[in-house]
């Protein structure tokens, strides 16, 4: 494999050049407070599949003192324990993603949200109400089917909105909008998990409020627009132009009325297959980004839906680690908000390869203490370094490949770090059991180096390039 070499302006769907007016007068665009607004509002939905995502690790030590699933298991792949909670809600993500990723690409990202997001809200309710190990599980893995919807459709349609120049920061701002839900989880679980309130176990608590709260946000959604590149890739050039129009109205942006595109006939464009995938120039992109999400996921994840576990693995109760992980979980909202301080200022894969390294030094050094004030200390350093990761490979990953098959695109490899999130329940909780918390982050390191290596060698530079221009 050789670096793979983007260049936006030829792509499987160049044959009308309405999309690629539409795609110049998006990066002209001002970077004003009617386009963040955007930005935000599409990122407080993703709010509610990050608090889901989220309240795995932080509900655990409830799941376990209800006697539903245990810490770890005897046998591997065991389904009566928090490691199987993990792999369910993985694999209804990677579900969600790979094989239904395609949805936003043909029915349009904003058809998608309502439906993903209800979808979701309905499993968690049902599995709120489970008193069995398998029905936890069934209705965990259901629920994260709408969760992988949605995230793809987020990611998609942020790139598609926002000009190069600023598409750094807004995914830096989507990730601290959407990362506010953890330290909210990380409250609630604290307070409530404990607890019985109304002689209802707390962590069922700390489920049905995310999924009431979601509601709200399933209302304002209603009121975005569609992505003007998804329309015009669509043959329906006067919606898009339309609403380019609004845009630049309300941004105060340059308006040229008259100009070629909207003297153009819509042309609908020859929709685009996982085949289109399969040859160049994405076939290397799509495999480079596959093990990178496969790798990336083991770093994330390793810690993020352990870190009360493995606190309490290190001899603190389950109270107390409750209480330090909520500490912890501000660093979430935070750091993306540091980052945006130089996230278009750089390369995304060297972005990415810097915070890998701070992961393997952060992780590394809190498998080896036991002081509660350096225990979170470095918890902070560790998330705080995830979420650069983080804000930078979801930008990275979208706008390497074309309108036409971004979403679908983004999917397939996205669904790598479901695939590998869903094994990594099972392999932590067995590294947890032999190796203990220094083996959790013997396994995060290598998987690590593997990331570093791999896009310092192969990853394409996308920095300041327009989409479909």
């Amino acid at each position: 494999m050789t670096t793979v070499s983007v260049a936006t302006g030829t792509d499987v769907a160049a044959a009308s050049s309405g999309p690629s007016e539409i795609s110049q007068r998006l990066e002209r665009l001002p970077a004003s407070s009617y386009l963040w607004r955007l930005v935000i509002l599409l990122s407080l939905g993703g709010c509610f599949e990050i608090y889901d995502l989220f309240l795995t690790g932080y509900i655990a030590p409830g799941l376990n003192r209800s006697g539903l699933l245990t810490t770890t298991t005897q046998a591997f792949f065991g389904f009566s324990g928090i490691g199987a909670f993990v792999a369910a809600t993985f694999a209804g993500l990677f579900a969600g993603t790979f094989f239904l990723g395609f949805l936003a690409d043909r029915f349009g990202r904003r058809a998608i949200f309502p439906f993903a997001l209800l979808g979701y809200s309905a499993a968690s309710v049902i599995m709120a109400c489970q008193t069995t190990s398998g029905g936890l599980l069934l209705w965990r893995f259901l629920a994260g089917i709408g969760i992988g919807v949605e995230i793809i459709t987020v990611d998609a349609y942020i790139t598609e909105l926002v000009p190069s120049r600023m598409r750094g920061s807004a995914f830096a701002v989507n990730q601290a909008v959407m990362f506010i839900a953890v330290p909210i989880v990380a409250f609630l679980a604290w307070w409530l998990v404990p607890l019985t309130p109304h002689g209802i176990d707390g962590w069922r608590w700390v489920v049905l409020i995310g999924a009431a709260a979601s509601m709200v946000i399933w209302i304002l959604r209603l009121y975005l627009p569609e992505s003007p590149l998804w329309l015009a890739r669509h043959g329906r050039n006067s919606e898009a132009i339309d609403i380019v129009r609004k845009l630049e109205a309300a941004t105060g942006a340059d308006q040229r009325p008259g100009r070629a595109a909207e003297a153009r006939a819509s042309v609908a464009i020859k929709p685009a297959g996982f085949a289109d995938l399969l040859r160049a120039p994405y076939l290397s992109l799509v495999v480079l980004f596959m093990v990178f999400n496969f790798c990336q996921a083991f770093g994330f994840y390793g810690f993020a839906n352990w870190v009360p576990t493995l606190l309490v693995e290190k001899g603190i109760t389950v109270t107390k680690s409750l209480e330090y992980s909520f500490i912890v979980a501000f660093a979430y909202p935070i750091a993306p908000l540091v980052a945006a301080s130089f996230a278009d200022r750089f390369e995304r894969k060297w972005i990415i390869c810097g915070a890998c390294t701070a992961i393997i030094i952060f992780g590394l050094s809190f498998a080896q203490l036991v002081q509660p004030a350096l225990l979170i200390a470095f918890g902070v350093l560790l998330t705080a370094a995830n979420m650069t990761m983080s804000y930078a490979y979801h930008a990275y990953q979208t706008e390497v490949f074309p309108t036409a098959i971004r979403a679908r695109a983004a999917g397939l490899v996205y669904s790598m770090s479901r695939i590998s999130a869903t094994f990594s329940g099972f392999i932590v909780a067995f590294m947890l059991k032999e190796g203990g918390v220094g083996g959790v982050f013997g396994l995060i390191t290598a998987a690590m180096l593997i990331v570093i290596v791999t896009l310092a060698a192969f990853g394409p530079n996308v920095r300041g390039k327009p989409l479909d221009a």
